[in-house]
């Protein structure tokens, strides 16, 4: 029997999920048909390298670490993720929209408003089908769909514990629902710089490409939603991820991993909330809506690699100052480190657990030895400049690469899917998300953590 896996793990062990990550980063870029062909096969081979050798060494303890994240963490993000996909995907606008800067602007801030109350995966899904339908005669769409992933997939679900699963954990360790309105001035502060550039951008390129309106009355058809019943799986997706974090019906245990009974709960709910959908939607709005499953399975293909070679990264960031990574923790001591370091880690992990473990550290920084709840609160009435860095940098900071938040992935691969090109893992950090994101981040620390 080994003690804690995170304080043993060496940095080594976090070799097979760089490996997992330049993947997908090199292989879209330099290799693209292996990759569509064989990036199944890719996310085997690096899930065999991370499960293979630790299950070898540390035995029973890395079997029951994979089996937690298997079925802690993983199959429930997968049926979130589908029960999301499936109901908006039966979820049709018809008529004609046109994608002109003020109503391509006007669809992101709808996004961005619905992303808190929906969830960043369910406003981004509701609605790219629509965006890209609106603007499938302009020239230059890369740059509308990387602002969308920015805003609806990852920005604007910082309001409620419903638009993001950091904000979600906190919530079910103590944070009262309504607390993270006070990251309203850091949202819109990023919101409103973002759209501005969005909005001069898609000016520019409007003007360049000579796009002419559609002006015609009788070319035009009415705008009108097919699929409307599905409104209603909808709000019993969020109901029921919210009844999950409220209810406490005790723990079961599956192939030794406890989990809550109200999250078991919701799963099924979930996926019969999908399979409604599917039985109660024709078959028509699912092909007008050029629905196919390829995204999520891509999805749920890639992440199963990411999530098991991921498993040491957070057991040794658990661990904190007594893991590999302790001169990293130890050096986190000012609102901005928190708010940079959650952030920047968030970008490539897993934000949920990333968050859980800043906010550790700060109970355990300025309150150690108070129960959870009891300390959560004490947290935020003395120091809550600190979980606001931590919150705002797990939920902003997804937008800066494509594994930073499910949803960013769905979104690239329906924009690909219907002729968008996206740019590459590396050419989205280099050409978007750093020139535009991090002066972004840099205003709001100076403005809030400094």
């Amino acid at each position: 029997m080994h003690g804690d896996l995170g304080e043993i793990l060496t940095l080594w062990s976090t070799i097979p999920f760089a490996g997992m990550l330049l993947s997908i980063a090199l292989f879209p870029l330099f290799a693209p048909k292996f990759w569509h062909h064989h990036f199944g096969k890719t996310s085997a081979f690096w899930s065999l390298v991370a499960v293979v050798p630790f299950t070898l060494l540390y035995k029973g303890q890395a079997v029951h670490e994979f089996l937690h994240i298997v079925l802690a963490d993983y199959v429930p993000f997968v049926i979130l993720l589908s029960a999301l996909y499936t109901v908006s995907g039966n979820i049709l606008l018809r008529g004609t929209l046109v994608g002109t800067p003020v109503l391509n602007t006007g669809i992101i801030i709808i996004g961005t408003v619905l992303a808190s109350w929906m969830g960043t995966t369910g406003a981004a899904m509701l609605l790219i089908r629509p965006f890209l339908r609106a603007n499938s005669h302009r020239k230059n769409r890369t740059f509308m769909v990387v602002f969308f992933i920015f805003l609806v997939a990852n920005i604007g679900g910082s309001l409620t514990p419903l638009g993001d699963p950091p904000l979600f954990l906190g919530f079910l360790r103590g944070v009262p629902f309504f607390w993270t309105f006070e990251l309203l001035h850091q949202m819109v502060v990023a919101v409103v710089i973002l759209l501005v550039i969005y909005f001069f951008m898609d000016l520019y390129f409007y003007r360049k490409e000579g796009i002419k309106t559609v002006s015609d009355s009788s070319e035009k058809e009415r705008l009108r939603i097919d699929g409307l019943h599905n409104l209603i799986f909808l709000a019993g997706i969020v109901v029921a991820v919210l009844m999950s974090g409220v209810m406490h019906w005790g723990e079961i245990s599956i192939i030794g991993v406890h989990r809550a009974t109200a999250d078991v709960v919701r799963d099924g709910v979930l996926i019969l909330l999908a399979v409604l959908s599917m039985l109660t939607t024709r078959k028509e709005i699912r092909e007008d809506n050029e629905f196919t499953w390829f995204p999520i399975q891509e999805v749920a293909i890639l992440f199963i690699g990411i999530f098991l070679t991921m498993m040491p990264c957070l057991k040794i960031l658990q661990a904190g100052e007594k893991g590999a990574l302790a001169f990293l923790i130890e050096a986190v001591r000012e609102p901005y480190h928190y708010f940079w370091i959650t952030g920047i880690l968030s970008s490539f992990l897993d934000n949920a657990p990333t968050y859980l473990t800043f906010l550790s550290s700060l109970l355990g920084k300025y309150h150690p030895g108070v129960e959870a709840r009891e300390a959560v609160a004490l947290l935020i009435k003395e120091y809550s400049i600190y979980l606001k860095a931590v919150s705002a940098g797990a939920v902003f900071f997804g937008a800066n690469t494509y594994i930073g938040n499910a949803p960013n992935f769905m979104v690239r691969s329906i924009a690909e899917e219907t002729g968008t090109p996206m740019p590459s893992f590396f050419g989205y950090m280099l050409k978007y998300s750093i020139p535009i994101l991090v002066p972004v981040f840099i205003i709001v620390t100076a403005v809030f953590y400094l």
